[in-house]
C-alpha cells in the first residue's frame, strides 16, 4: 500500500470547515409495507410519518433514514449535517467551484442547501446536531465466569437494538471524482481506498468513514451501516433476519478497512443492512494516515466470501 498526496487529514487543520455528520439518508422503494417489516425485524425503530417510514433507533430521537414511495428502489438523497457557523462558507464554497444549487425537492423542507455530486446523487447540507460520535464506540465483549453458562437458550435470546447509523456506502461512476468532490466541497477526508472502493471521514471526530465508495456505472445504494454493541448482537441479529426470511447477505466477518466486524442482511430490493462493531475511529486532532490498498483488502480480513451480488448495483441495472 502507498501514501496518498493531495488529501488532508483532519489533524492539525485550525478553523478547517466541513461537515460533521451524516445525518440521514433517503430512500425510495416501490413497497412500504415490505420496507417497515424488514427494517422492523432488523431492530430499528420504525414509524409511519405522512406517506413515508422515519427509521430512528430506540432510545434516540434522531430520524437516521427516510423510505419513500416510488415506481423503483433507488438512493432518493443523502443528507449531511454543519455547525450553524460553517453553513454560509460550505454554501460560498460549493457555488465558488461551480456547484449548482437546487431548491429542496417537493414533500421536503430544509434550513439548508441542496445540489448533486458528479453522479448525480442528490444532497443536501443542513444545520444539525453532531450525531457522529465524539469517541470510539468499542465493542463490549463478555465472558462468564467458571461454573456461569454464557449463552441464553434460544427462546431467551435478546433482541438486538442497534444503536446508531453509522455509515452509508453509495455507488459512484467516478471513485477519483467523488473524492476529490466530498473532499472539497463537503470538507471530508479521505481514509482509506483501494481500485474498488473509497471510504471518508468527517473532520469534527467521526468513524473510520460515515460515507464510502464502490465503483458502478451509476448512483445508488450498496448498505446502510448500523453500529451494535458487540460480535454476538451481530451473530443474533443475523440469526434473527434469517428466521424470519432475510437468510441472504455475508457475514460473519470481519474487515480491513475500517477494522469493523459486519454482517450484511440483503433487503428486499438488493441493497443491504449491515451490523456492524468496533469500527476505527479518526479523532478530531489526529491525522489518519490515507492509504491505497491492494483490492484484496476491499472487502475482508477473514469471513466467508461475499456472495457473488454483493458488489451489484441494483438501481443501474434496473
Amino acid at each position: 500500500m502507498t501514501a496518498l498526496r493531495g488529501y488532508i487529514p483532519a489533524g492539525g487543520e485550525a478553523g478547517a470547515v466541513g461537515v460533521h455528520s451524516l445525518d440521514h439518508f433517503t430512500l425510495q422503494v416501490p413497497d412500504l409495507a415490505a420496507a417497515e417489516d424488514f427494517y422492523s425485524r432488523f431492530g430499528l425503530n420504525v414509524r409511519p410519518d405522512g406517506n413515508t417510514l422515519a427509521l430512528r433507533t430506540f432510545g434516540h430521537d434522531q430520524r437516521w433514514g427516510t423510505i419513500v414511495a416510488g415506481e423503483r428502489k433507488r438512493l432518493h438523497h443523502i443528507s449531511f449535517g454543519c455547525y450553524a457557523d460553517d453553513l454560509e462558507p460550505l454554501k460560498r464554497r460549493a457555488e465558488a467551484n461551480g456547484v449548482a444549487l437546487l431548491d429542496a425537492p417537493p414533500g421536503f423542507e430544509s434550513n439548508g442547501f441542496w445540489f448533486r455530486d458528479p453522479a448525480g446523487l442528490l444532497l443536501e447540507i443542513k444545520v444539525a446536531p453532531k450525531t457522529s460520535p465524539d469517541r470510539k464506540s468499542c465493542g463490549i465483549w463478555a465472558s462468564s465466569p467458571a461454573g456461569v453458562a454464557g449463552a441464553s437458550v434460544r427462546a431467551a435470546a435478546p433482541t438486538v437494538r442497534p444503536r446508531r447509523l453509522a455509515h452509508v456506502l453509495s455507488f459512484t461512476s467516478d471513485l477519483d471524482a467523488a473524492i476529490r468532490f466530498y473532499s472539497n466541497i463537503l470538507g471530508l477526508r479521505l481514509s482509506d481506498r483501494s481500485n474498488l472502493v473509497a471510504f471518508m471521514h468527517a473532520i469534527h471526530g467521526s468513524d473510520h468513514h460515515v460515507l464510502a465508495f464502490a465503483q458502478s456505472n451509476a448512483p445508488g445504494m450498496h448498505h446502510c451501516s448500523w453500529d451494535v454493541a458487540g460480535i454476538d448482537e451481530i451473530g443474533l441479529g443475523a440469526m434473527h433476519m434469517a428466521d424470519k426470511g432475510y437468510r441472504k447477505g455475508w457475514g460473519l466477518g470481519r474487515h480491513v478497512l475500517g477494522s469493523n466486524y459486519f454482517h450484511y442482511v440483503q433487503d428486499p430490493w438488493g441493497s443491504f443492512a449491515e451490523y456492524s462493531c468496533d469500527i476505527d475511529y479518526v479523532p478530531a486532532d489526529k491525522p489518519w494516515p490515507a492509504q491505497h490498498h491492494a483490492d484484496e483488502d476491499s472487502f475482508y480480513l477473514w469471513g466467508p466470501e461475499p456472495p457473488a451480488d454483493f458488489a451489484v448495483n441494483h438501481e443501474a441495472v434496473a
